[in-house]
């Protein structure tokens, strides 16, 4: 009998362990749902700096040259993993650079899809989405560069992107290096040599700061191999002229003020204070993606030496390699970089 009571006693124990155990097992799952659930109820934020405070009033806000609007597309859902921005001046370099890309970080797409340009409606730009990477065309000059970076802002904005890298890839003229090589901008300047871009408001003249991400562009410096690279990667001054002609000292335009002694002494002038090549949108593209507070660099590849002659070679022109050298460089940082690697 005692035998039996002390068994009973034995039982009642244990099933009053096991249910204390199952109450703290309950508590732990509760507690685990729970945090799991505030990880993903937390609503994230965007990281753009300094923007429209009138943007919150627009409903919708609509991107006209990209032909996207926020009461048809829900920007978060569909761009909210986007961590790079990748900019180039034609439609045909941004397609190829999106399938580079999409190659490179091994994202597959059933070959009876094509990529889709998102911008297409608008007949103005291109727009493709690979993964973490937007690939979009900005056209030629600073005029056109401005636009769809604030429409791209604002898209990053909407879509609560967290802390985007762009990066403008194109080809320039080069002072003192030779064609196919390369160059990373140190810090861009106006035609005056000022590290600004003149922003025309009220018909008074702003000069917004041109300031580019250092590390960045060190970082992008480093990611060349000499040993194994077929070019050179060259770090400095980009000057940002307001036309292809004139406003670079070319003897080919269709009006032309000055001797062939002026414009090489322009040349010499500008080397002398650091630019290693000319192009036409670093300026507005530096200090726009400044403003709002977006680590940024340019890549261009010099496709002649201003020093020896002002027309492009129609093969040199043609040349799908020099654009690809931007493209490799930027592709390299790319898949290096951390998010990629946790992909």
């Amino acid at each position: 009998m005692a035998c039996g009571n002390s068994l009973a006693k034995d039982v009642n124990e244990l099933k009053a362990m096991v249910k204390a155990q199952n109450k703290r097992i309950d508590k732990l799952i509760k507690h685990i749902k729970e945090g799991c659930e505030a990880k993903e109820e937390k609503q994230l934020e965007s990281t753009m700096c300094n923007l429209n405070p009138y943007l919150e009033c627009l409903n919708p806000d609509i991107l006209y040259h990209l032909s996207l609007s926020s009461d048809t597309t829900d920007f978060q859902k569909v761009f909210g993993d986007v961590r790079f921005v990748c900019m180039g001046g034609t439609a045909t370099r941004m397609h190829k650079f999106a399938h580079f890309i999409m190659k490179e970080i091994g994202l597959k797409m059933n070959t009876s899809v094509q990529l889709k340009n998102l911008a297409e409606e608008a007949h103005r730009y291109a727009l493709y989405k690979v993964g973490p990477v937007l690939c979009a065309s900005h056209g030629i000059g600073g005029p056109s560069i401005s636009i769809v970076l604030h429409e791209l802002i604002k898209l990053m904005h909407h879509a609560k992107c967290q802390n985007p890298i762009f990066i403008r890839m194109g080809t320039c003229g080069g002072i003192g290096v030779e064609p196919g090589t390369v160059i990373v901008t140190s810090e861009a300047l106006d035609g005056q040599l000022r590290p600004v871009y003149e922003v025309v408001v009220h018909t008074i003249p702003e000069l917004r700061p041109t300031k580019l991400d250092a590390d960045l562009a060190n970082e992008l410096k480093s990611m060349s191999d000499p040993c194994n690279d077929d070019f050179d990667v060259v770090l400095g001054k980009t000057l940002c002229a307001n036309d292809f002609y004139e406003g670079q000292s070319r003897l080919d335009s269709a009006f032309c003020g000055y001797t062939p002694e002026k414009k090489m002494a322009f040349l010499q002038h500008i080397s002398a204070a650091g630019v290693v090549n000319i192009e036409m949108e670093s300026a507005p593209f530096a200090a726009i993606t400044s403003q709002a507070c977006i680590r940024a660099a340019v890549i261009c590849v010099a496709i002649l030496n201003r020093l020896d002659g002002d027309q492009l070679v129609a093969s040199i022109r043609s040349d799908h390699k020099s654009v690809a050298l931007t493209h490799t460089a930027g592709i390299k940082f790319i898949t290096t970089s951390q998010y990629v690697e946790q992909r």
